[in-house]
């Protein structure tokens, strides 16, 4: 006989909003929260799904979270979140915006819910974002959905308020994620209210962080796990590796739950951290969820024990070696423990989650890598293959498509491989379209991956 999971006291004062209620946040930022500081209570929405926020709400905001080792399960109920909304609940969002007690807002939203164009601005020319920018010009209470409507029409609640200073922090796998997220904050600010922005400088500050940890979706085996384990019937538990971290720069003027005691890392610039991670972490993921997926592959423990699969990741690693600004030594043993933790024989990383929004990620993992070879004249294969493998992914191949940019790309196949290769390229980076070499390369590649 199960019992739920409720509380036995009141959970802790909300002093800290979050955007984008899921696995990772769960196992990461509520995590960290959790363990640093009692006195940091977390209101979490979600982007646009209501289920999660209705279970999770039921359980008092408590879940389980399930630190899966090699050689077993730790089960500890997280306390963090004290309160859960859908995203509808834009009425609740507004007054914790609005709260003097709110100081810091963090935000995992995935690369694409930036809704960025490709030189990092707000797409205002999507219908979308004009859209909403209308609503907000005409009523700044109005029900926004998109994460940078959501993100204004929270900063102008906070104004009419005069609330005071806050810090919002991005957790997403974005190069430089804070001045992304500044960026679109002050595009969609200008939009509204020009005179947002002024505001903005004075009383926002934005975070740039480095976030790490291995989440698969959650499945009923989890459920059923923790179940088994502590008798408890909790709907929404998470499943997570035992890695993680979580650097961050930037000031925080409201204050800010005490996250070092957790292991967090407070330092003057991420870049170094970022890059190793974005590079050999996430470029490698890319890597398996395309090419991988190709040769009948699903998780990232079944890809990295394909010798073939294995050795195109070292490849790449090897390319990435020499523009990391690290040491030697440390490339070396993050490159070591990245093996063991993919190939973590029972956190089944699924490449068809990895794979979905390519066109977001690929720009931050793979390119800069690529545009640094090709400056020094080289042609690196393992790049090549990647952009190899997204092409046949796009047109069908491996794991399935889903990208917030699938109406544009999909058009950019039609016809000869010649001429669909620097279409599809060029999507990525305008420079790769116009590079012949590339090109040829990248066409070539695709028929022989296309082959196998």
């Amino acid at each position: 006989m199960s019992t739920p999971l409720r509380r036995s006291t009141e959970p802790p004062p909300v002093r800290a909003l979050h955007l984008g209620l899921g696995s990772f946040f769960r196992a990461h930022q509520a995590w960290y929260t959790h363990r640093a500081d009692d006195d940091w209570g977390i209101a979490a929405f979600t982007g646009r799904r209501a289920d999660l926020a209705r279970t999770l709400e039921a359980q008092d905001g408590l879940y389980t979270l399930i630190t899966r080792a090699a050689d077993g399960d730790e089960f500890d109920v997280m306390r963090s979140v004290a309160r859960a909304h859908a995203a509808a609940d834009h009425d609740a969002w507004l007054g914790y915006w609005a709260s003097p007690a709110v100081r810091v807002v963090t935000v995992t939203v995935t690369e694409a819910g930036y809704l960025r164009d490709g030189a990092g601005r707000l797409d205002t020319a999507r219908p979308e974002v004009a859209a909403e920018i209308a609503a907000l010009r005409a009523d700044a209470r109005a029900a926004v959905t998109s994460a940078p409507a959501r993100l204004v029409a929270g900063l102008l609640a906070r104004r009419r308020a005069d609330a005071g200073p806050l810090t919002i922090v991005p957790c997403d796998n974005l190069p430089q994620n804070g001045a992304a997220l500044r960026a679109v904050l002050g595009d969609a600010a200008d939009a509204v209210d020009p005179s947002l922005t002024d505001w903005l400088d004075e009383q926002v500050s934005v975070a740039t962080t480095m976030v790490d940890r291995i989440t698969p979706e959650p499945t009923d085996v989890d459920r059923r796990a923790v179940r088994t384990a502590t008798g408890v019937d909790d709907r929404c538990p998470v499943a997570t590796e035992p890695f993680s971290e979580w650097v961050l720069a930037g000031g925080f003027p409201g204050g800010r739950p005490a996250w070092e005691t957790a292991g967090a890392v407070l330092a003057p610039d991420v870049t170094p951290f970022e890059d190793r991670k974005l590079w050999l972490l996430n470029g490698a993921h890319s890597l398996l969820a395309y090419a991988g997926s190709l040769r009948g592959r699903t998780t990232v423990a079944e890809a990295v024990a394909d010798p073939l699969c294995r050795s195109w990741v070292e490849q790449w690693w090897d390319t990435c070696a020499p523009h990391l600004d690290l040491p030697d030594d440390d490339v070396a043993r993050y490159r070591a423990a990245l093996l063991e933790r993919f190939a973590h024989p029972r956190i089944a990383h699924s490449l068809a989650q990895i794979a979905a929004d390519g066109s977001q990620k690929l720009p931050a993992r793979i390119v800069p890598v690529l545009l640094r070879e090709r400056a020094d004249g080289r042609l690196p294969e393992a790049a090549v293959r990647v952009l190899a493998a997204w092409f046949l992914h796009l047109g069908g191949a491996g794991a399935p498509v889903k990208d917030v940019r699938e109406p544009e790309l999909r058009p950019l196949l039609d016809g000869a491989l010649s001429d669909a290769a620097p279409r599809v390229l060029a999507a990525l980076h305008p420079a790769l379209g116009d590079d012949t070499d590339l090109v040829a390369a990248v066409s070539s590649c695709v028929v022989e991956l296309g082959s196998q």
